[in-house]
């Protein structure tokens, strides 16, 4: 039988972020994207979500390298976790690798990981496959998409990506996409995450307008909040204060390093004499400084949060700031932003923010632009990637109205395997995938139990009954004690405390008139005792834990 090829989501497919894919054929693996996604509300402690790269690891021997599109999170932010279980090499654009070498010296694995650079145009050879690396537009620089010529055909990977004809860096390459169109696309796997908006996503050159509507004629301090990686706007917020004469201080960890790194590339031109230390800001007018800062998603430990609720060490937001929040709320997000906001407010700030002023544009396709691409490149099969299942299924019907039969649009999901030949393209069989939590410095081990009890936990809280027995015949010596947590306050609950007590005692001696001493037994029965009697008098289900000492 004829090798085929198989194309394998562990990331990305009906949820947003945590982007991956696997390609193998025959003895020949790549990866294109390892990032991360961002832990659910009832998620309690968990810092982020990556990929399960159990079947990565079972094929580690054939795994030829990973192919980053670009930089940000959720394209990158899984690999220092990866490549401790599944090593190999590393391919980017250099701001993308620049990140990544940030990221991989902070976990100490930058010595072991070897990273190669490529710049659009470059193709690798990786086993069997060729991967193209063509240039894309999106909201962070050196964004690429991939064409991968595989022995059954071309394989198109789009990356996130928007169209922008005044790009600083030049539009997509759209003529190299219509070029691999007249050869012939086997299949395409294109961004669906602005699939449900009609139209054209804004060039990000408004938002250069918008900056400067709101730097002109301002005599307060500005603070603008963005995301760190938004190269472009850094540039456009650098070069809008200096040519209103304002000098700007940046803060946030993130924001710091972005900047480092951007600079040390060439990626952002700075104005001479426009950087100064955070700390210099006390010494300057409020109308000749502009603050950057991290927090556009209001994030608890980012610079913007500490400002908004007095816990940052250099700026205090005073009467009249002018704050400028240049991002757009990411899904679950909201009310976090919006607590910040109304606390922005509350100190008198005056804030600017992207529903009102035009200050943020997406760097996703909007539909025409989606049109555009399923034109240019005429895939025989399509397969939309990057969205949760409503957008994967407005994609696939977006693809249905550009002609394609509906039997070659292939909606999967993570785990499952889509099996290629040069004249096929199918849904055939799946692999272990899903969700590997991060918490700490723990990978994977929290689990869905542990989940639940924290969840159990934050609803409800938990009590926990101490009992000291006799280790001769079995009776109680002192107790039983109870101790609180996030159920009620014990000093204003002497009754309940009290009916409680009974209760446990209750239990004991049942487990002693029935002659029971296992110990498992006899904290099951208090256990289901004051459970019940909670419920019924509460109707509160709390986590009990009796605690049984043998003296």
């Amino acid at each position: 039988m004829a090798q085929k090829l198989k194309i394998i989501p562990l990331g990305g497919l009906n949820e947003i972020g945590k982007n991956m894919t696997a390609l193998e054929y025959g003895k020949d693996m790549i990866v294109v994207d390892c990032g991360i996604g961002f832990p659910e509300d009832d998620m309690y402690g968990i810092d982020s979500v990556i990929p399960d790269v159990t079947y990565l690891a079972k094929n580690q021997n054939k795994l030829r390298g990973y192919f980053i599109t670009h930089g940000h999170e959720d394209h990158i932010g899984a690999l220092p976790y990866v490549l401790q279980a599944v090593n190999a090499p590393v391919h980017g654009t250099p701001l993308t690798n620049g990140l990544i070498r940030l990221k991989l010296e902070e976990h100490g694995l930058l010595e072991s990981v070897k990273i190669v650079t490529h710049k659009p145009g470059d193709t690798v050879k990786a086993g069997c496959f060729t991967v193209e690396f063509i240039h894309v537009n999106h909201s962070i620089a050196d964004a690429v998409c991939f064409c991968i010529h595989t022995p059954v055909g071309k394989i198109i990977m789009t990356g996130d990506f928007k169209i922008d004809p005044t790009a600083q860096e030049g539009m997509m390459d759209l003529a190299r996409l219509g070029q691999l169109g007249k050869e012939g696309v086997l299949a395409l796997l294109c961004d669906s995450t602005n699939v449900e908006r009609t139209g054209y996503t804004p060039s990000e050159s408004t938002v250069a307008e918008s900056l400067d509507r709101q730097f002109k004629g301002c005599d307060q301090r500005i603070i603008v909040t963005t995301f760190a990686s938004n190269m472009h706007r850094i540039q456009a917020i650098l070069q809008t204060a200096h040519r209103y004469g304002r000098k700007v201080a940046v803060t946030g960890r993130s924001m710091e390093n972005i900047l480092k790194v951007a600079t040390e590339l060439n990626y952002l031109r700075v104005p001479e004499n426009t950087i100064v230390d955070i700390n210099q800001i006390k010494t300057l007018p409020k109308n000749k400084i502009v603050i950057v800062s991290t927090g556009s998603q209001g994030e608890n430990m980012s610079a913007l949060y500490r400002m908004a609720f007095s816990g940052h060490r250099q700026v205090e937001i005073q009467t009249g700031d002018r704050i400028i929040i240049s991002a757009s709320a990411i899904p679950g997000n909201e009310k976090a932003i919006s607590r910040i906001i109304n606390e922005l407010y509350r100190k008198g700030a005056d804030v600017v923010y992207e529903k009102s002023e035009g200050l943020h544009v997406s760097g996703h396709a909007c539909q025409e632009e989606l049109k555009i691409v399923h034109a240019l490149t005429k895939p025989r099969y399509f397969i939309p990637v990057h969205g949760e299942q409503r957008h994967l299924q407005i994609h696939g019907k977006l693809a249905k109205q550009m002609g394609l039969s509906p039997k070659n649009v292939i909606i999967a999901d993570l785990g499952q395997v889509i099996e290629c030949t040069a004249k096929t393209c199918k849904l055939n069989g799946t692999v272990p995938a899903g969700k590997i939590l991060v918490d700490g410095a723990g990978v994977g081990d929290v689990g869905s139990v542990v989940l639940r009890d924290r969840k159990h936990l934050a609803q409800d809280g938990m009590i926990v009954v101490v009992v000291n027995l006799s280790a001769e015949d079995g009776s109680v010596l002192s107790g039983p004690d109870f101790i609180t947590r996030g159920f009620i306050y014990v000093k204003e609950s002497d009754d309940l405390m009290e009916a409680l007590k009974m209760v446990a005692i209750n239990s004991l001696e049942y487990c002693q008139k029935r002659n029971i001493y296992d110990y498992a037994t006899i904290k099951a029965t208090i256990k289901n005792d004051l459970s019940g009697f909670l419920y019924k008098n509460t109707k509160r289900n709390p986590m009990i834990l009796p605690v049984i000492t043998e003296i």
